[in-house]
């Protein structure tokens, strides 16, 4: 039997592709012949033991990374990455953040609770409308990294081109773009995300960490969990890790493979959000929020005159068989979220329902 599914274009926990859902369906009581679910087996059984294995080779051969370059599955999601990374990076206790949004604003306070922060960059003066130019920073001789949001899920903003850190760390929270195109993971120190944004259930991020960057040395107050060493030296099985969402995200692995990688998946994603920037671009009743130059192709807010239209559009998709396109409640207005599983069909339908919206409602 098949059931009826909405469109559903929430931020995160969000759509996960339909062919892994039904592997997972079909897997869930029996996982091969193993005669149980992933969610009952124990963690040091053999059969996990190939599941988390694979499920990071995959993401290797996906993203290129190097050898030199830690995999890790961390319980929690992104935030609690807020405060491990200024726990384990810094030794000058000292780290320059540019702050583009929600996200990056966030671990920029949190972060200032560990050691000296500076706010090297910002795009606050245009209610983060746009990347600032990261080309000559005041970047801080004595930095023990710099980070950035990569992709604002909020805000709907990314990053064209990386940072000029002169020399220091790259941080990079890739939350909301995670495996949304190639990659060159030798640009940076470390890359991280919480995958229910684009890959997986929730509850786990993934931190792609450069080795020579996980250190023993920490300050006695850093617990044991929250040293990358601890992951790093275990396999990321310290403890339970999440098996659930490891297994999920692995199957998402080998999907991505399947239908041509990442270069493959960055082409379907310039075609989604073309098909929808296009029609907001041409639109006199719903306008985009971010300058063209910094648009997201994962996340796309958009307003319209007043927050009682914005509200009654929302009403109006929903009834329609469109769900999650609620902007956050920090910024209001609507936000379509298109990520990686968000099939081009989606994107159509949903142009269509505005378009027709407009034709019937816009009073201009």
């Amino acid at each position: 039997m098949k059931y009826d599914r909405v469109y559903n274009f929430s931020a995160g926990p969000s759509i996960l592709p339909e062919e892994v859902l039904e592997s997972v369906r079909d897997n869930l009581l029996n996982y091969e012949g193993s005669g149980m679910c992933v969610m009952e087996m124990s963690h040091r059984s053999k059969v996990f033991q190939k599941i988390i294995d694979e499920a990071e080779q995959d993401l290797r051969d996906l993203m290129g990374i190097p050898e030199n370059y830690k995999v890790m599955f961390i319980q929690g999601g992104a935030t609690l990455q807020f405060a491990m990374l200024p726990m384990n990076l810094m030794k000058n206790g000292v780290a320059d953040y540019i702050v583009t949004g929600n996200w990056s604003k966030k671990a920029y306070n949190e972060a200032k609770k560990y050691g000296k922060i500076n706010l090297v960059a910002s795009s606050d003066d245009r209610n983060y409308s746009y990347i600032p130019d990261c080309s000559d920073l005041p970047i801080s001789e004595d930095a023990d990294y710099v980070y950035i949001c990569e992709n604002e899920t909020i805000h709907g903003t990314t990053y064209q081109q990386l940072p000029n850190t002169k020399g220091k760390i790259l941080v990079s929270d890739q939350s909301s773009m995670f495996l949304s195109k190639p990659c060159n993971v030798a640009d940076y120190g470390v890359i991280y995300g919480g995958v229910q944004k684009n890959i997986g259930p929730a509850g786990m991020t993934i931190v792609i960490m450069r080795e020579d960057l996980i250190r023993e040395d920490l300050p006695t107050y850093v617990p044991t969990y929250m040293s990358y060493a601890t992951h790093a030296n275990n396999g990321s099985m310290y403890n339970t890790p999440n098996c659930w969402s490891i297994y999920v995200c692995g199957q998402v692995f080998k999907y991505l493979k399947k239908i041509g990688g990442l270069e493959a998946m960055a082409k379907m994603n310039e075609e989604k959000a073309k098909i929808l920037y296009d029609f907001l671009d041409e639109s006199k009743m719903f306008n985009g929020t971010v300058e063209k130059e910094f648009r997201s192709l994962m996340n796309v807010p958009f307003v319209t005159a007043s927050k009682e239209t914005d509200a009654e559009v929302v009403a109006a998709t929903k009834a329609a068989g469109f769900d999650n396109l609620k902007g956050h409640k920090s910024v209001g207005g609507l936000r379509a979220s298109i990520y990686n599983a968000m099939p081009k069909e989606g994107v159509i339908a949903l142009v269509e329902f505005l378009r027709n919206y407009e034709k019937e409602n816009y009073k201009g």
